[in-house]
């Protein structure tokens, strides 16, 4: 037990663990926000197409021996833009539209990969997460993009829920819903981008969807859901990471894990009463 506490404090006290712990809450904070509108929209897998191109993003930059980051940005928000163009223009449905640009890019990731050995490790670590990887870059990023969700979901708060609940009725009103589309999905695709540092690109997209679907089991309003997402999955990050220290296990895979455990925990809650 004394070594545990004792453990417990160096990690605390290690800037490693601290930025990793900042950036995980931050990467949360705006995961919760959008998660409601996606989830709610049914385009909650989006996220996991596009954590699946980010993955080919990173192995260009890696072969490129670019910052993975600068590579990463740019091409998964320009991904996003072309689901939505697919599924605007070419009439090809949202889901299969985000099957057909995830599957591409890791194939695309793959094959690079394949040519180039001497970064697979790096690779890996980027596939599953390792908050050895965070960086003052991504510490930087992390706060200015929470910022930039925040803010814009709060001054788009009415017109999002009107485009949440009913798309067509939200063009009656006169809202522009194609623009409010592609701002979700940009937010999206920066806060992915971040959030690969702590849990990796096969991962990233549970912050999204199970922060949201636990607070939906005891929730029975639009911002309730966005507050109890929020607490959740801040406690997700922070739980995750001091256990994956005690137990010395991938810090991601364990984040989902307790992540898990709350939606277990809330929908016995609200089977049980």
């Amino acid at each position: 037990m004394n070594e545990t506490i004792q453990l417990l404090l160096e990690a605390i006290t290690s800037t490693f663990i601290l930025k990793a712990l900042l950036v995980g809450i931050l990467v949360a904070i705006s995961s919760s926000f959008l998660g409601i509108f996606l989830v709610l929209k049914k385009y909650s897998m989006i996220g996991d197409g596009l954590a699946h191109v980010s993955f080919a993003t990173i192995a260009i930059a890696l072969f490129l021996g670019i910052t993975p980051l600068y590579v990463s940005i740019p091409l998964v928000i320009l991904a996003s833009i072309l689901i939505l163009k697919l599924n605007e223009k070419a009439e090809i449905h949202g889901d299969a539209a985000i099957g057909l640009v995830a599957s591409f890019s890791v194939a695309l990731g793959y094959l690079i990969a394949s040519y180039s050995s001497g970064f697979n490790v790096n690779l890996s670590s980027y596939l599953f997460g390792s908050i050895l990887l965070v960086t003052n870059l991504d510490v930087i990023l992390s706060i200015i993009l929470s910022i930039v969700v925040t803010i814009t979901v709060l001054f788009l708060y009415n017109s999002l829920f009107a485009l949440t609940y009913d798309e067509e009725f939200s063009k009656v009103l006169g809202l522009n819903t194609k623009r409010l589309n592609y701002i979700i999905s940009i937010l999206t695709s920066l806060t992915i981008v971040l959030g690969i540092r702590v849990v990796g690109t096969m991962l990233i997209s549970s912050l999204i969807i199970f922060p949201t679907v636990t607070a939906l089991q005891v929730s029975k309003g639009f911002k309730s859901t966005i507050k109890i997402s929020l607490i959740v999955s801040i406690l997700s990050i922070i739980i995750g990471v001091l256990l994956s220290i005690i137990i010395n296990s991938p810090t991601g895979s364990t984040i989902v894990v307790v992540n898990g455990f709350f939606f277990i925990a809330f929908y016995l809650k609200k089977k049980l009463g």
